[in-house]
């Protein structure tokens, strides 16, 4: 890791091939749920947006189906010989859905956007390595809820970010961080059109990608139609005509469309599918499966009582009989976690999260008891993504184990759900999950619990841990950054910012339609892979 160019491989996706007699014109749909905001890359971290964003963009990195490890896409090269000072030099000829140029300025231009603090944009804390953010987008030293305002920028734009010409453009980190160039094939890199920033709202309305699929229109709570677009110069040429992306308002009811033929692909199966195994008797060999990187975990708000309180946070974890849950309700195909990092990274640590992930009825009661508390346990979830079985299964366990009323709440659709997340209005704990943005270690920490991080949902904040997250970014080799996460991995057992639950071997379908469709590491249906029978 101490070299980029080690990192990133040549060459992306599948080559278009002669699909075997399959339809090229014919169009295919895929579940999702309803985007959280508007179609633009820094302002969309979760999976709704993502699903979209992936088939509209390419950035300058993608991460290949058959391992999740980085290869170039946009980028001819990415060089660097001290970790810190890296030059991009990008590919020619590539085109915006508008027809302009992608240009290094794109990126320059994109990221600059997303890193200054008034744009308010979900991502811009993906930016915090780069030279000059804290010009940009200071720190609000009362935190997201105030009372003072965020000072004003110093900067506009990111003085470690400079255009050489069209096709170059260099980064200046402020300290080495070797996992860099892997963090860039996430959507909040990816690159912007001029005319993002002469009309936004022009822009939100039809956005302008570069990627593989054009868009073609948005019906909120409805769909998202994309087209194929047949100008595009990546590797990774979808070898169909249209993509339409479904939103449900349950998984259920997606699933029963799915064995209809009426939806092509579903990425997660729901809960009433995996019961004795029905999918089997339902998709027969239309089941597609494999091993993921994404965890479920119950988030627990720490601006409001009673969450702040350590013990109850420990005491509630340990209440969870984790094992029951994943044979009772889904069959096996979870594994209860004992970390905060997926087993599936390289470095990973069993055992991390300790005592603290076991289910243990006298600790927990005993934690219970030191924490003073006697109210009312309450666990929220979005209706539309299959976990109203689950959600009632741990809630009961809390309530048998502790003695305490503890009940599951189904509250709204996933993109207003993430909205009343991200305005800090969570009144109990809530459900969460995480889908790696990248393979590595450290975005399964970053993210999440770095203080100020753009998915620290409930405002968790250790300044013994962000130290040590920053001590693992400028580690000089990738041994060494592997041993300082995990040691601050270990740091958050002691505070539990979230409880972990399960990872998952993942369980999708698709219809009788399509002759091929795999899974990518990411959970989501590798697009370029699909071929219509």
């Amino acid at each position: 890791m101490a070299v980029a160019a080690a990192l990133i491989a040549t060459g992306c996706g599948t080559p278009e091939t002669d699909a075997g007699g399959s339809d090229t014109e014919a169009g295919i749909s895929i579940f999702n749920t309803e985007p959280e905001n508007p179609l633009v890359p820094g302002n969309t971290t979760e999976v709704g947006g993502s699903r979209v964003l992936d088939a509209l963009f390419t950035g300058l990195v993608e991460y290949r189906n058959e391992d999740a490890q980085p290869v170039n896409a946009m980028a001819e090269s990415i060089e660097t010989s001290d970790s810190k000072l890296f030059t991009v030099k990008i590919k020619s000829g590539w085109k915006f859905h508008d027809g302009t140029a992608v240009t290094s300025k794109s990126f320059v231009d994109a990221w600059n956007w997303t890193a200054y603090g008034p744009n308010a944009t979900q991502g811009g804390s993906f930016f915090s390595q780069i030279e000059g953010y804290q010009d940009v987008n200071p720190k609000d030293p009362d935190g997201p809820e105030g009372p003072e305002p965020a000072p004003a920028p110093k900067a506009e734009k990111l003085s470690g970010l400079e255009v050489v010409d069209d096709t170059t453009f260099t980064i200046t980190l402020s300290e080495p961080f070797a996992v860099f160039p892997v963090t860039i094939g996430y959507e909040v890199f990816a690159p912007l059109p001029e005319a993002f920033f002469k009309d936004r709202a022009a822009f939100e309305a039809n956005p302008i990608g570069n990627g593989p699929f054009k868009f073609v229109s948005r019906s909120v709570g409805t769909e998202i139609k994309l087209t194929r677009n047949d100008d595009y110069t990546g590797d990774d040429k979808p070898k169909f005509k249209d993509l339409t992306l479904k939103v449900y308002q349950s998984r259920e009811s997606a699933y029963a469309d799915l064995v209809a033929n009426n939806l092509d692909f579903m990425e997660e199966l729901p809960p009433n599918a995996l019961a004795g195994q029905k999918y089997e008797t339902d998709l027969g060999d239309r089941v597609v499966t494999r091993e993921t990187l994404n965890n479920q975990t119950i988030a627990l708000p720490f601006y409001t009582a009673p969450y702040d309180n350590v013990s109850l946070r420990r005491a509630l974890s340990m209440a969870i009989n984790r094992e029951e849950i994943t044979q009772r309700i889904f069959e096996g195909t979870r594994q209860p976690a004992d970390g905060w990092v997926h087993p599936l990274m390289k470095g990973y640590q069993p055992g991390q999260c300790g005592e603290y992930c076991e289910f243990n009825p006298l600790k927990a009661k005993e934690e219970f008891a030191k924490s003073g508390y006697t109210g009312e346990i309450v666990l929220l979830s979005n209706t539309d993504g299959g976990h109203q079985e689950w959600a009632e299964a741990v809630a009961n366990s809390i309530k048998n184990t502790l003695g305490v009323e503890a009940r599951f709440v189904p509250t709204t659709s996933f993109g207003e759900f993430r909205q009343k997340v991200n305005a800090h209005e969570m009144t109990g704990m809530y459900r969460s999950g995480w889908i790696a943005d990248y393979p590595s270690i450290e975005n399964w920490l970053t993210p999440l619990f770095r203080t100020g991080a753009s998915s620290n949902d409930g405002l968790y904040s250790n300044p013994k841990f962000d130290a040590k997250l920053a001590e693992a970014d400028k580690a000089a080799s990738e041994e060494d950054a592997i041993r300082l996460y995990l040691e601050a991995e270990k740091m958050l057992a002691e505070d539990m910012p979230t409880i972990p639950l399960w990872t998952q071997k993942t369980i999708a379908g698709k219809s009788n339609r399509l002759k091929v469709a795999n899974l990518h590491p990411f959970r989501k249906l590798d697009l370029d892979s699909v071929e219509v029978a």
